[in-house]
């Protein structure tokens, strides 16, 4: 308890708080059309490629949104514009409340939703922009905790739908919103971790160099994986086995919940241990877990076993790869952590659409586990190849913070001499 008293006080723990809080409810926003998507799909008779279609828009159009929001706050402030991102959100929703008719509006809501899903790489930056280098990958694996949104998500959506109607659900949310923007304005604090000098070619390196592009395409099989599936899995349940729409929510938020809550495990472990190797074991674990899950389609609790040793991996990968940003880009973390998860939010995605294609014309969900899973084992030869220079030139052995002043001179200045023309 006195290590993580310390942790605390190296930082702002109140913007932390107000952080994750925010990052929260934005999660929870994000998939509230895969939370409510048995009630939906029966409302507009949907295919599987079309309910594939459906889930896949809101994660897209919010990995979109990311990379914008984050050049956004490198010039206003994190602060202002996760207020000015969640004033959207709430706008948002009341359009979905009063105007989705028809499955066109249904998928115009899916961007609307994206705007929830644009607050990742702010809603990080923000809380761990107070924290020393040997402390960002706790503070980030805290804030990034905030995923449990999702599982609060698929746990409380489906009972709400069921009591008010799908559609009051975008209401309900459209006044929840409210409570962590109060929280915002009153506690949270601007951090200084930002080169007020920097030119925009500075703030938007990451977009220039290997690394950006390499922590990108991780993070799509990481995160991409655990929002995927997260949307999917309420679609899965119902169809695959025969539950409830409330019980397939229930199903699926044991799964998510596990993933969030990891996700401060990778955080803390990659600070000790290294993100280079943390991440090593994730991307075997969620290689070999999704082919399993694939195989066991005949067991509904084999299967939900399965899925909670596949999110607790992708819940430390996440905490692990967000350990690497802010070392890598110490000044430009907010943009250089949208831009990453924009990119790698998109590999989500993919996992709503390969199911429904995979089981409308292949006839089962197998070759999409497989799939991504192939993914995963791609990832790590990628990453395995690129570490051997990290660990030459921004980082310790195995992805830990270098702690020599010369060591962390080499890290704070390499990344814009590399971005001018």
């Amino acid at each position: 308890m006195s290590g993580f008293r310390n942790f605390l006080q190296s930082g702002h723990s109140p913007t932390l708080f107000a952080a994750f809080l925010y990052f929260s409810f934005s999660c929870c926003i994000w998939v509230l059309n895969g939370a409510m998507a048995p009630f939906i799909g029966e409302t507009f008779e949907l295919s599987p490629a079309q309910k594939g279609l459906m889930l896949s828009v809101p994660i897209i159009a919010g990995a979109l949104m990311r990379f914008p929001l984050g050049i956004l706050s490198q010039y206003i402030g994190r602060k202002k514009a996760t207020l000015v991102e969640m004033g959207l959100i709430a706008v948002a929703m009341l359009f979905g409340f009063f105007f989705v008719k028809s499955f066109n509006d249904l998928l115009a809501m899916g961007v609307l939703l994206g705007i929830a899903g644009a607050s990742f790489g702010v809603a990080l930056s923000l809380g761990s922009g107070w924290f020393p280098p040997q402390h960002k990958g706790l503070a980030m694996g805290l804030v990034g905790a905030g995923n449990v949104g999702t599982a609060v998500s698929v746990l409380v959506a489906p009972p709400l739908a069921q009591w008010l109607g799908w559609q009051a659900v975008y209401g309900v949310a459209a006044v929840a919103i409210l409570i962590p923007m109060v929280v915002m304005v009153i506690f949270a604090k601007e951090p200084p971790d930002v080169d007020s000098h920097a030119s925009f070619r500075e703030h938007i390196a990451c977009l220039f160099e290997k690394d950006g592009w390499v922590f990108s395409l991780i993070y799509g099989v990481t995160f991409g994986g655990f929002i995927g599936l997260t949307t999917f899995l309420p679609s899965y349940y119902y169809d695959q086995f025969g539950v409830s729409k409330v019980q397939a929510g229930q199903l699926t938020m044991l799964a998510a919940f596990m993933g969030a809550a990891v996700r401060i495990v990778g955080g803390w472990l990659s600070d000790r241990w290294g993100g280079v190797n943390t991440l090593t074991v994730v991307l075997l674990v969620v290689a070999v877990g999704l082919v399993l899950v694939g195989l066991s389609s005949g067991s509904l609790a084999l299967t939900t076993l399965l899925l909670i040793v596949c999110f607790a991996a992708l819940g430390a990968g996440n905490g692990a790869l967000f350990q690497l940003v802010p070392l890598r880009w110490p000044l430009s973390t907010a943009v250089a952590g949208s831009m990453i998860g924009e990119i790698g939010a998109l590999g989500g995605g993919l996992v709503p659409n390969a199911m429904g294609l995979s089981k409308q014309y292949l006839g089962s969900y197998l070759w999409g586990f497989v799939f991504f899973g192939a993914l995963s084992l791609a990832m790590l030869g990628v990453m395995r190849v690129m570490q051997i220079r990290w660990t030459r030139t921004w980082a310790e052995k195995g992805g830990r913070a270098r702690t020599s002043p010369a060591s962390a001179s080499t890290t704070y200045t390499a990344p814009r001499k590399a971005a001018r023309p």
